[in-house]
């Protein structure tokens, strides 16, 4: 399949990386993330059309005017969905989703994350809350409290208070904390840990703030604790089709229903993309910086 590109997120930490001119398998072409339409169709492919609009979900390469992408890598856009939200629905959004689907959490259990007031830690929330699962978040400042309440998220709490441990534990209020999710690293891992239940799960997400965890090896042991890691493209990639459909149904009908927002920050023309770059670097986004073709 060919497409052509409407919408995507510019690179963030490749400032060096453009959109080429033409569709390419080449090494350096990348990025994950687009809407565009189909210009044209190989063989033996049901179900899509020329001048469809899809979105890229697991192709390769589509920071570009147009890219190459296999069929199954791409997801038909309804048109109630905007380019600005199918630009950026499936990395995400889709990741947080599946993130939230596979922790084993059960209606009145509690999941813990960090770095609540990122993308993925505010997609969290409304994911599990129709699952009937609670969420504790923790922040780093105590002000992305305040920036987490004006977004309709509550039990958030700032661990650069001392008495954070203790003002969650209030929250928790002895609820079965079933799974936590760990996006920074270092002692933030630990931290989670500490607020586990027995049996519990530390799903590592991400590192931003250290490579390396740092976690008590008794608590480990002795309340027998599982740590295991969760990259998206690799649990998209091995997801069965029928609970890939399930949730990208899902997904659809809540974004659709403006229960789920994905906010823009700022569209720029693709000609602009070094503008974009540095938009998208810049510290304290509360949307997605986009490209328009």
């Amino acid at each position: 399949m060919i497409v052509s590109n409407r919408c995507m997120s510019p690179p963030a930490a490749s400032p060096w990386i453009r959109p080429y001119r033409r569709p390419s398998r080449r090494d350096g072409n990348t990025g994950t993330e687009a809407v565009g339409v189909i210009d044209a169709i190989g063989p033996d492919v049901d179900g899509l059309r020329v001048g469809q609009r899809v979105s890229s979900a697991g192709a390769f390469g589509v920071w570009a005017e147009s890219f190459i992408a296999r069929a199954a890598a791409l997801v038909p856009v309804p048109d109630e969905v905007s380019d600005e939200t199918a630009a950026q629905w499936i990395s995400m959004p889709f990741s947080a989703l599946s993130l939230v689907d596979s922790l084993g959490a059960e209606e009145g259990e509690w999941i813990v994350q960090n770095a609540a007031n990122g993308a993925v830690g505010r997609l969290v929330v409304p994911f599990a809350a129709a699952r009937g699962v609670r969420v504790l978040s923790l922040v780093r400042r105590s002000a992305a409290v305040e920036e987490l309440a004006a977004a309709g998220i509550t039990d958030v709490v700032a661990t650069d208070s001392a008495d954070w441990r203790e003002r969650a534990a209030e929250i928790i209020g002895g609820g079965t904390v079933r799974a936590a999710v760990d996006s920074v690293g270092g002692q933030a891992a630990g931290d989670l840990i500490s607020l586990l239940s027995d049996s519990g799960t530390l799903v590592v997400f991400g590192s931003m703030g250290e490579p390396n965890l740092s976690l008590p090896t008794g608590d480990v042991i002795f309340r027998q604790l599982t740590v295991r890691g969760f990259w998206g493209s690799r649990v998209s990639r091995d997801m069965d089709a029928a609970t890939r459909n399930r949730l990208m149904g899902e997904l659809v009908t809540r974004i659709s229903s403006g229960e789920v927002t994905l906010p823009v920050e700022e569209i720029f023309p693709a000609a602009e993309i070094a503008d974009a770059v540095r938009a998208n670097a810049r510290a304290g986004r509360e949307g997605k910086v986009l490209l328009r073709f």
